[in-house]
C-alpha cells in the first residue's frame, strides 16, 4: 500500500481522495495553508500539516512539499487544485522517487488554455459556443459590431493567471449584459474569451486515462449551481453520458496526449439539445465523491496505476444516484432570496425563488446523499460546520463562491 500526499485539504475533492484512499488500504497525508483542514478533520488522514497557499506562493508551497515528502516518505503525490498542479508539474525534478500521475506541464497548461482547447475541440466536431478573443483592454474599447448577440459570458483564458506582483491568482466568469459593461472590465481581466450564452443544463464526462487508454468513465448531469447562473455543483445525478459524447470527449483528451484524470464539462443548449463544450478540467474536481458513491473510485483506481498495476477497466456504474453539498445549497437558497434575477444573471424562464425554497428542502430528502457528512467519518462534516458558523451569524452576510 501506498502513502499519499494529498494537497488543498479544504477542498471537497481532497476529502473524497483521502477517504478513497483510506478505505482502500493507502495512507493519505494532507497539507494545507491553515492548521486545520476539511480532509485533514477525517478519520482517513494519517497527518495532516500547514503549507503555504499555492496560489500567492508557489515557490514556497513547492520547498514544503519536498519537505513533507521526505518527512513522510511519500510515495504518491497528489496536487489538487489548478494553482498546487502549476506549482508542482514544472518541477518534477524536485519529487525525484515520487509517483505524480499527471502529465507533464506542457499538456496540462496546453489543456487548461480555453482558447486552444476549444479550438482543437471544434476541429474533431464538439459544438463550442460562438466567440471571440479580446486580448487588452484597449482592444475592447475597440472593438467593431460582432456576430455575438448579448448577454454573453466573458471567461478568463485561463482559470488561473500570473499575478502582477508575483504568485498566482484566480480569474473568474462574468456575464456581460452590454458592450459598455465589457469595455469597463478591469486591466487585469485581460485576456478573455467573449462567449454567447447557453442557456440549458449542465452535463459533464469524467475520464481517467493511461497510455491512450480508458481506464475509468463516469457521467453526472447538473441540478443546482453556485452561483445559480452556473458555477461549481451543488447538487448533481450520476447518468450514462451520450455515447457519441463520451467518445468525442476520449477523442479531445486523446488529442492533448492527456494521461491521468479528467473533468469534459458541456452545456446543453434547452432550446435545441445540443451539447457545447465549456472547459475541461485536468485535476479531480468538486463533486469526486458521487462517482465514488456510484461505483468509480477514481483515486484508487488513479494510484494503482502510480504503484505500477493496471487495473481493469470501470465502465459500469449506478445511474440515478444523487449527492448534495449541503452548504452550497444554503449558498443557492441565500443568494436566491437576497438578490434580483438581474444581479444574478439568471436567464429568462428560470425558476423563482419559491420554487427555490421548495428545490432546496426536497434536497434534503431521503434520495439525495451528503457528500461531506458520513455517518462513520463525521469530522468533516463538523469542521465545515464550525468555519461557516464561526463568528455567530457570518452565515447571514456572506456569500462565499469559493
Amino acid at each position: 500500500m501506498a502513502r499519499v500526499l494529498v494537497t488543498d485539504g479544504d477542498q471537497r475533492a481532497a476529502l473524497a481522495v483521502v477517504r478513497s484512499l483510506g478505505r482502500a488500504g493507502h495512507e493519505p497525508f494532507v497539507c494545507e495553508s491553515r492548521p486545520r483542514s476539511l480532509a485533514g478533520a477525517s478519520r482517513h488522514a494519517r497527518r495532516q500539516a500547514v503549507a503555504p497557499d499555492p496560489l500567492a506562493e508557489p515557490e514556497a508551497f513547492r520547498a514544503a512539499l519536498t519537505d513533507l515528502v521526505r518527512e513522510w516518505r511519500i510515495d504518491v503525490l497528489l496536487p489538487i487544485s489548478e494553482a498546487a498542479l502549476l506549482a508542482v508539474l514544472p518541477h518534477r525534478e524536485a519529487f525525484a522517487g515520487v509517483a505524480i500521475p499527471f502529465p507533464d506541464a506542457a499538456r496540462f497548461r496546453r489543456i487548461s488554455d480555453k482558447a486552444e482547447l476549444l479550438e482543437v475541440a471544434r476541429g474533431i466536431g464538439i459544438g463550442v459556443p460562438a466567440q471571440y478573443r479580446v486580448d487588452c483592454r484597449g482592444a475592447a474599447d475597440a472593438l467593431p459590431a460582432q456576430p455575438i448577440h448579448y448577454p454573453v459570458v466573458v471567461k478568463p483564458t485561463r482559470s488561473v493567471v500570473e499575478a502582477a506582483r508575483g504568485g498566482r491568482a484566480k480569474a473568474s466568469v462574468v456575464h456581460v449584459a452590454d458592450d459598455v459593461a465589457l469595455r469597463a472590465l478591469p486591466p487585469e481581466s485581460f485576456p478573455v474569451l467573449v462567449q454567447e450564452r447557453i442557456v440549458g443544463p449542465g452535463t459533464g464526462v469524467f475520464l481517467l486515462l493511461h497510455e491512450g487508454e480508458v481506464v475509468a468513465s463516469f457521467g453526472h448531469r447538473r441540478i443546482r449551481e453556485k452561483p445559480p447562473a452556473g458555477g461549481v455543483s451543488v447538487s448533481r445525478e450520476s447518468v450514462r453520458p451520450d455515447p457519441e459524447l463520451e467518445a468525442l470527449s476520449i477523442r479531445l483528451l486523446q488529442a492533448f496526449s492527456w494521461d491521468g484524470v479528467a473533468m469534459v464539462e458541456y452545456k446543453v443548449d434547452a432550446r435545441t439539445g445540443a451539447p457545447y463544450l465549456m472547459e475541461v478540467n485536468g485535476r479531480f474536481w468538486g463533486s469526486l465523491q458521487l462517482a465514488i458513491d456510484a461505483g468509480v473510485d477514481f483515486p484508487a483506481l488513479l494510484v494503482q496505476l502510480a504503484c505500477g498495476d493496471r487495473p481493469a477497466a470501470v465502465r459500469s456504474y449506478r445511474t440515478g444516484v444523487v449527492s448534495r453539498w449541503s452548504w452550497g445549497e444554503v449558498d443557492h437558497l441565500l443568494a436566491r432570496l437576497r438578490h434580483s434575477r438581474q444581479a444574478l444573471a439568471l436567464p429568462p424562464g428560470y425558476p423563482g425563488r419559491a420554487r427555490a425554497i421548495l428545490d432546496f428542502l426536497r434536497a434534503f430528502g431521503p434520495r439525495s446523499r451528503d457528500e461531506v457528512f458520513r455517518l462513520g467519518d463525521p469530522g468533516p462534516a463538523v469542521r465545515e460546520a464550525r468555519d461557516r458558523l464561526a463568528g455567530g451569524g457570518a452565515l447571514m452576510r456572506r456569500l462565499r463562491w469559493r
